[in-house]
C-alpha cells in the first residue's frame, strides 16, 4: 500500500526541492526527518541515503532511497553505488510514463472513432428513411401523414448541422500552417466536384453545385471582430438564455458576478464560450443540482468560471476532454439525447472548439474536477435526479460529493481592462 506525504517534508522532500543527495546516519537526530511513516508503518529508521532521479531534461522526477544499512554507516561509496543503479531506475520511470501516454493517446483515438460513429449513424438513418417516405409521397395525397416524420428529420438535420457549425469554427481558428494544409484539401476536393458538375443529368449537376458552394464557404477564415463588452449583463444575459433552452428540467443557475468588469473582445466567441460551458454544465447536472456562473477580477486577468453539480470526470479521462469528440461515458451506454437533457451527450466538439478559439485569441481555459466516490467509473451512471441516487439522503450531500468547473481567464494586456471607478457619496 502507498503511503502519501508532502512533497516539501521529509529527506526524499529536501532532496527533490534541491536536487542534491544526502546522507542521514543518524535519521532521529535530523530535522529534516519525516516521523510519520515510521509512526504508521511500525518501521524504525537507523540510517538513510537519497539521492534524486533527475532525467535528459535536468528535471528532478523521483527520489531513491535505501535505509538501514545492514553494518555500520552510509558511506560516500555507497553514495557513488547507488547513484549508478539510479540513472537506470530513472530511465524506467520515464519509459513508463511515455507507456502510459501512449495509452492514453490510443484511448482518445479509439473514442473518437467509436463517437463519430456513433453520432453519425443515427441521425443519417433517419435521413435516409425520411428521403425514402418522402419519394414514395410524391402524388402529394399524403403530405399530413408526413409532417410527424418530416419533423423528426429535420431535427436529426440540425444535428449535423450543428456538428457541421463547430468544425467550421475549429477549422476556421487552427493555426496558419494546419489551416493552409485543410484549405489545400478542400479546394481540391472542390476542384473534383467541379468537374463532375460538367456531368449531363441536370439533378446530378445541381447537387454538385451545392456541394461546390460550401466547399468554396470553408476557405473563408472568419476575422475576429472585437468590441468592449461589460461582462456581468452579457453573462446574466447567457445564464437567462440557458434556464430557457433547459426547458422543464429542475436546475439552479446561480449567478456571482462582478459588476465592474469589462473586456475587449469578440461577442461572438465569448458567446459561444459561455454557452458552451453552460450547457456542458446543464447536461452534467442531475435534476435538483445546482450551477454556478461567476466573474471575478484576478488583478491580472478576469476569470469567468461555471461549476456545475455532476460526477466529475474521472482520472482516466481529464487528459482527454478537451481532445475533441469525446465523451466521458463509456460508448455502449452512450445516448444522443435532446440538448440540455440529463447525460445529452452530443458531438463532444464544444470544448475543443473552445481550446482552439483560446489558442487563437490568447485566453486561457482549465478545469477542476473531483468524481463522485460512489461512482468511480466511467460505466457507474447517475439516475439523473438527486432524489433518486440511493447513495445521498439529502441534496446537499449529492452537490459536494463530485462536480467539475471550468474557468477561463482573460489576462488585462490582452483584453483592455477597463473597470468602472467608484467614487464616495
Amino acid at each position: 500500500n502507498e503511503i502519501r506525504m508532502p512533497a516539501d517534508q521529509g529527506i526524499a522532500g529536501w532532496v527533490a526541492q534541491h536536487q542534491e543527495p544526502l546522507l542521514i546516519n543518524d535519521a532521529y537526530a535530523d530535522p529534516r526527518f519525516y516521523r510519520e511513516v515510521d509512526r504508521r508503518t511500525g518501521f524504525k529508521t537507523r540510517n538513510i541515503l537519497c539521492l534524486p532521479l533527475i532525467n535528459r531534461h535536468r528535471e528532478c522526477i523521483g527520489t531513491l532511497q535505501v535505509f538501514n544499512k545492514r553494518s555500520g554507516d552510509f558511506t560516500s561509496e555507497d553514495g557513488r553505488r547507488l547513484e549508478s543503479v539510479s540513472h537506470y531506475v530513472t530511465i524506467a520511470l520515464e519509459n513508463a510514463k511515455l507507456y502510459e501516454d501512449l495509452k492514453v493517446l490510443d484511448k482518445a483515438k479509439e473514442r473518437v472513432i467509436d463517437h463519430l460513429s456513433h453520432e453519425l449513424k443515427t441521425p443519417l438513418a433517419i435521413i435516409r428513411s425520411v428521403l425514402k417516405q418522402l419519394e414514395r409521397a410524391l402524388d402529394g395525397k399524403q403530405t399530413l401523414r408526413f409532417q410527424k416524420t418530416l419533423k423528426r428529420g429535420d431535427r436529426q438535420v440540425d444535428r449535423l448541422l450543428d456538428l457541421q457549425n463547430k468544425i467550421d469554427d475549429i477549422l476556421n481558428q487552427r493555426p496558419e500552417v494546419e489551416q493552409q494544409r485543410i484549405i489545400h484539401i478542400i479546394e481540391n476536393a472542390a476542384d473534383l466536384v467541379d468537374e463532375f458538375s460538367e456531368l449531363d443529368h441536370a439533378s446530378h449537376r445541381k447537387i454538385l453545385v451545392l456541394i461546390s458552394e460550401r466547399l468554396r464557404t470553408l476557405f473563408h477564415v472568419e476575422a475576429i471582430q472585437r468590441e468592449q463588452i461589460n461582462l456581468a449583463p452579457f453573462l446574466r444575459d447567457a445564464a437567462q438564455e440557458a434556464r430557457a433552452a433547459m426547458g422543464e428540467r429542475t436546475l439552479f443557475i446561480d449567478e456571482d458576478l462582478d459588476e465592474a468588469l469589462s473586456l475587449q473582445v469578440d461577442r461572438r466567441i465569448l458567446h459561444l464560450v459561455v454557452s458552451g460551458l453552460l450547457k456542458n454544465a446543464i447536461e452534467n447536472t442531475p435534476d435538483e443540482g445546482r450551477i454556478i456562473i461567476r466573474l471575478e477580477d484576478r488583478e491580472d486577468e478576469a476569470r469567468i468560471s461555471v461549476t456545475d453539480g455532476g460526477v466529475g470526470i474521472t482520472d482516466t479521462n481529464r487528459d482527454l476532454i478537451f481532445g475533441g469528440f469525446f465523451h466521458t461515458v463509456d460508448t455502449e451506454l452512450y445516448s444522443s439525447k435532446r440538448p440540455y437533457a440529463f447525460n445529452a451527450g452530443g458531438a463532444g466538439a464544444d470544448l475543443l472548439r473552445m481550446k482552439v478559439f483560446s489558442e487563437r485569441l490568447g485566453f486561457s481555459i482549465d478545469f477542476e474536477t473531483k468524481r463522485c466516490p460512489h461512482l468511480p467509473m466511467d460505466g457507474d451512471l447517475c439516475p439523473g435526479r438527486i432524489s433518486e441516487c440511493p447513495a445521498v439522503t439529502h441534496p446537499d450531500a449529492c452537490l459536494t460529493s463530485g462536480g467539475s468547473s471550468f474557468y477561463v481567464d482573460f489576462p488585462y494586456k490582452a483584453f483592455a481592462r477597463e473597470k468602472e471607478e467608484t467614487h464616495p457619496a
